[in-house]
């Protein structure tokens, strides 16, 4: 009772927060429905597309360039380059509209939450620029760097795959349509555009070009230069990717070994985040009166501001400490 006194809770304070928790919830739902198409999962994206008899290949082929945030063409539509392309590579699937809708109903959302908590213009107006730029492109980095993990595990199998199918006697071409037929997303997608870009007209080494600019996978360029080496001054393509899969494979072999060796770094950045929350949720429950006397200064949330911001520096450099490329 002596934390609902000491917070004030006023039936239309309580309202208000209910309605801008009844909002967050139902953009949640409205990105699951529609970006998502209702949270199935779905194997293959493109091959689900194929399943309609009534929309040519290359009509598909529009359509997924333009759910990833570009043009007809392939090309980024956006006047900020690096920010398009982090859109491309973050594998969104709702197109760039109704994303750039939600990110800014997410903006006035977020406004409202942190204008309701802190009763201060000036902090909002300091908040606001975390809310409307750093959330959302942390978050964007976030999801690309899922999709090339995810991507990347899948590569070696795509290129056994490859070589299985030219062993067969297959053209490359067909081979790569096999990788698109046979293989889930996100790789499924990406190889079957490439495919489908084959298929009207570019010449494979480009197309190729065109998946590692949509990916950004750093394993990429070494399937490109085979490709292109290949068909420049010719050679034996299966030995190639053979030899590839496996350099790729021992890449992921050394990324894991990597990441055990500095997960001692990332559970110590957990606990150091964890523990001042910890420790505030401790003395609340023990001792309610312990912070009273400073829950009305305007300067407590100017110093919890600055906490955050010292521990979310801390934070930036022990991921910097324990970030190794390989």
């Amino acid at each position: 009772m002596s934390i609902l006194r000491m917070f004030e809770f006023s039936p239309a304070s309580i309202f208000l927060f209910s309605l801008i928790v009844s909002a967050v919830l139902f953009v949640e739902v409205a990105y699951i429905a529609f970006a998502t198409n209702g949270g199935r999962k779905q194997v293959n994206r493109r091959m689900m597309a194929t399943d309609n008899k009534k929309v040519s290949q290359k009509d598909i082929l529009i359509q997924l360039r333009k759910e990833r945030g570009m043009d007809a063409e392939g090309n980024l539509i956006l006047p900020v380059k690096w920010l398009n392309r982090l859109i491309v590579q973050a594998g969104l699937t709702g197109g760039l509209g109704r994303f750039m809708t939600i990110w800014g109903f997410m903006i006035v959302v977020g406004t409202a939450v942190i204008l309701f908590l802190t009763r201060s213009v000036p902090a909002t107006a300091v908040a606001l620029p975390v809310i409307g730029f750093m959330l959302p492109y942390l978050w964007l980095r976030m999801r690309r760097r899922g999709k090339m993990n995810r991507f990347g595990t899948q590569l070696p199998e795509a290129i056994d795959l490859i070589t299985r199918s030219l062993k067969a006697g297959h053209p490359v071409p067909v081979a790569i349509s096999m990788v698109a037929r046979e293989m889930p997303d996100p790789i499924g997608t990406e190889f079957g555009m490439v495919a489908d870009e084959v298929t009207y007209g570019s010449d494979l080494v480009t197309a190729l070009i065109n998946m590692y600019e949509r990916v950004g996978h750093p394993d990429l360029p070494l399937l490109v230069s085979s490709v292109s080496i290949q068909s420049t001054t010719g050679g034996n393509l299966r030995e190639i990717l053979s030899s590839l899969s496996k350099v790729v494979r021992d890449r992921l072999k050394m990324k894991a070994k990597v990441k055990a060796i500095s997960a001692e770094g990332r559970l110590s950045a957990i606990f150091l985040t964890a523990m001042p929350v910890m420790l505030l949720g401790v003395l609340m429950l023990l001792i309610p009166d312990y912070y009273k006397g400073i829950w009305g200064w305007s300067e407590s949330w100017w110093f919890a501001g600055g906490l955050v911001v010292w521990l979310v520096s801390g934070n930036l450099m022990i991921m910097k400490m324990v970030s190794f490329r390989v």
